[in-house]
């Protein structure tokens, strides 16, 4: 089956130009066109645009992905450089979860340090803050 842009765009949950952006990215083919001039799409492009937006819910940039993307359509350089590419991206995942558990540690004390009247003018969450803010 095949999509014109509006159709493609819907199909995926995102507008026409999202769709030209990853064109003009290089992260979708340019498509080919029907007898009237209207870009037309296949099934393949629904699932490569779902497969981008779901990598950049996981926190790849569009250049990460415009590379993985690369590894996927050229079988002659399928694992040029991945390794790397995949050990640096694990390490930067896992400072993020360590800077996401230290947040969490924090605002578990902060919340700890709230007394049960929620008095506005005293609140030791908002003195803690303050005070981290001075040092």
């Amino acid at each position: 089956m095949s999509y014109r842009i509006s159709e493609l765009a819907e199909q995926c949950g995102v507008n026409k130009e999202t769709i030209r952006y990853y064109e003009r990215k290089g992260l979708l083919r340019e498509p080919a066109r029907n007898s009237a001039g209207y870009r037309m799409y296949s099934e393949e492009t629904i699932k490569r645009v779902g497969f981008i937006r779901r990598l950049q819910e996981l926190g790849f940039a569009l250049s990460e992905i415009h590379k993985l993307l690369g590894v996927v359509d050229q079988d002659t350089v399928r694992c040029e450089d991945m390794f790397g590419f995949v050990s640096r991206k694990e390490v930067e995942v896992q400072k993020q979860i360590a800077d996401l558990k230290r947040v969490e540690q924090m605002l578990s004390e902060l919340k700890d340090r709230c007394p049960d009247e929620k008095d506005l003018h005293g609140c030791p969450i908002i003195e803690v803050l303050m005070e981290e803010e001075q040092t």
